[in-house]
Formats: structure tokens, sequence, C-alpha cells
């Protein structure tokens, strides 16, 4: 019999491995569990409105599609620079000039597979193994778990509607001089809550890191999707900021896995280096992808103001339904959702309203351990017509709880 054929040495030897690193034990990306149980319903022929995945409900924009096509005809696509190719790196820079106004040198521009490759450069380029982040929650658990993930230490920010739902500089110094906090992570637009952070707030965010000598990494990928008023670079204000953002979101190319950074000159070869190793280089095909989308903006736009109208219509219907104590939805595409007075258990509740309204959305518990029971979040980036209809089902299913 051979090794191949005793079960019970190689058991043994499983138990002797383990299930895996103390870093692998992180907790799930619970959206993506969402989505899954919604693939199963819709698997068994029941029609799912999707509203827990933040993405875009349109494909890549015309123009970065045929840029696709003509680079895939074209071109041979193999390997590029780590740091991406000159062409895409200069038009993200000349992106901070049309829309900041900001001189910002193509050279400190890094194209990353996603926004979640740049979190992970970006934290293993200022952060050691053992030291502190600090972060806001609410927020997206990506953050806390990757840092756990390369064991780094996440250090939570409570925010609400008492602090805009954003960290205050008090609580940042905080961190700093308890936790030893060596660099705070900021979004605006904020996911799940959709708030945009105030200029004066911003500022006292970036003086207070450059008082505790921590870095401030911001989070922009929701950048280009506000409602009321433009949102505001950390470079506007600090050279020495680190700005992740990402084709997702704006561009409406999540599955194509294309984002940047901009850094401080100091941190560009240390993150080639990194890039080099862990990457070697995002996705060609995607780079020429996204160099093409910029010629796709009107287009974008139009769906922008689609999410518009979506963010009026569910503010006025979900209410109907229950759904009344909003965070400020300043940004993004996301309604988060006070749902305390229907359920102290937001995960059972939306389970519940998957299966007996085929609405999925995704519950707090993903963003915030502490209070998440008590919220829901809802993406409205799908069609008009789904958000309405998803409205009218969530009033009809309200009603009936009612009454039963």
């Amino acid at each position: 019999m051979t090794d191949h054929e005793k079960p019970g040495r190689l058991a043994g030897a499983a138990s002797l491995l383990g299930e895996g690193s103390a870093r692998s034990r992180i907790e799930s990306f619970m959206v993506m569990d969402v989505m899954r149980a919604a693939g199963v319903q819709e698997a068994a022929g029941r029609s799912v409105i999707h509203m827990e995945v933040g993405q875009p409900g349109t494909p890549a924009p015309e123009a970065a599609r045929e840029a696709a096509v003509h680079a895939l005809r074209h071109e041979t696509l193999g390997y590029t620079m780590a740091l991406g190719t000159e062409a895409l790196r200069a038009r993200i820079a000349r992106l901070y000039k049309d829309w900041h106004g900001l001189d910002v040198a193509p050279e400190r521009v890094v194209v990353t597979t996603g926004s979640s490759a740049a979190f992970v450069l970006a934290f293993l380029a200022v952060f050691d193994a053992g030291d502190a982040a600090a972060l806001p929650t609410p927020g997206y658990p990506c953050y806390r778990h990757i840092l756990s993930a390369l064991g780094q230490k996440p250090v939570l920010i409570e925010t609400g509607p008492d602090t805009g739902w954003m960290p205050t500089a008090g609580a940042v110094a905080q961190a700093a001089t308890r936790d030893r906090a060596k660099g705070l992570l900021i979004a605006s637009p904020a996911n799940p809550t959709g708030t945009m952070i105030t200029h004066v707030r911003l500022e006292e965010l970036v003086d207070v890191c450059r008082q505790h000598g921590m870095w401030l990494i911001s989070d922009e990928i929701y950048h280009g999707l506000t409602y009321a008023r433009s949102a505001e670079t950390a470079l506007a204000l600090s050279d020495e900021a680190i700005v992740v953002n990402s084709f997702s979101k704006f561009f409406s190319m999540t599955g194509w896995r294309i984002g940047w950074m901009v850094v401080p000159e100091r941190l560009v070869r240390v993150i080639e280096r990194l890039a080099q190793n862990l990457y070697i280089s995002a996705p060609a095909i995607a780079q020429a992808a996204a160099l093409g989308a910029f010629d796709g903006i009107d287009e974008l736009q139009a769906n922008r103001s689609v999410y518009a109208t979506n963010r009026a219509l569910l503010m006025e219907e979900l209410p109907k339904a229950g759904f009344s104590a909003f965070a400020p939805a300043d940004g993004a595409f996301y309604l988060y959702c006070d749902v305390s007075a229907m359920t102290n258990d937001a995960a059972a509740f939306t389970k519940a309203m998957l299966q007996e309204t085929g609405v999925a959305a995704t519950p707090g518990l993903d963003f915030d351990a502490a209070h998440g029971r008590r919220y829901v979040r809802f993406c409205y980036a799908g069609t008009e017509a789904d958000m309405a209809e998803a409205a009218r089902r969530l009033q009809a299913w309200s009603q009936a709880r009612r009454q039963a």
C-alpha cells in the first residue's frame, strides 16, 4: 500500500499542519457571503434585486471596451513596468488637474491590481509587523482584515452621528499616544455611510497626523460620485499623504481589477520593489482599458445621474417601509440605515429579507462589529426600475410584517 492509500498517515500529517496560519484566520467579507446566498436564490429561479454588493450595474464605458479590443488585436499584452504603463500613469496624474486643479507628477502614480493591491502595498510600505494603524468604524471591512493578515494591528476609532461619521482629531491623537498607531486611514465618500469629510475636518486630520508623525492614507475610490459638493483629495493638503483610488466605482470597471495610488516621492521606489515581487504588474489588458476609459467621461457622468435619481427615489420610498434613519448619503452609492426600530439582529433580518422579498442587502456587522447589528447597507447602483421594484417589495413586506 502506498502513502496515498494510507488515510491514517495522511490524517495525522494534516492534523500536524493545522488549519492554516494564524494570519489567515481573518473574518469573511460578509458582503460576498450575501452575494453567494443571493446567487443560490437566483439559481433556484427566484428574482433577486442586488443591493448588497458595492458595484455599478453598468459595464465599463464603451471607450474602455474598445481600447481593450484594440489591445487584444494589436498588442502583445505582456508584463508592463511594475508601476504601470507611462501613458496610464500620465493620464491618471492629469485627472488631479482636471478634478482638483493639482499638478501631480506622473512618477508618483502607481498602477495596481485594484485598490485591494494598493492597500496591501501601502500597508507593507509604511507599517512593520506588529505596528498599529487607526481606522474609522463603521468602515470597509477589508481594511482591518488586510492589516490583520499582514500581522499588523487595526485600531478602531468609533464614529457616528455625533462625529459626522468621521474620526475626530482628538480621537486620532489618542490612537497615536495610547495605542501607538503609526498611521490613519480615512475614506471620503465613505463606505458604508456615503458620508464625506468636511474641509475643516480634513485639515485637522492632516495636522494631527503631522504632529504625531503618522502616515495618512486616504481612500478616494468614490471620488466622482457625489451629489451636493465635490470631494476633496488629501493631496491638496499634504504631499505626504498616500492616496488610493480605483477604476471600479466611478469608472464602472470592478471586474477589470485596476486601481492606482499617488504616493510621496520618497516611497515610489519602496513600493516599486514590493510591486515587482508581489504582482510583477497590473494586467496589461486592464491598463489598456483603463486608459481608454478616460474618453468615456460623458457616459460615466450619465451613470452618476442614474445613481442620483436612485438615491432620491429610495430616500423618499424606503421610509414608507420603515427604513427612515439614514447616515448622510453625500456620495458613493450607499444608504446606511438604522433598523433598530425593526430588529436587533441585522444579519437575521437581511437573511429573511432576501428569502421573503428577493432583495439582497448587507448587514451592518460587516462594517461595525460593535453596533452593526442595528444597521443595514443598501447599494443603489442598479437600474432605476430595480430600485423602484425593491422599494415596492420592501413596502409590501413591511406591511405584511406589521399585520402578522
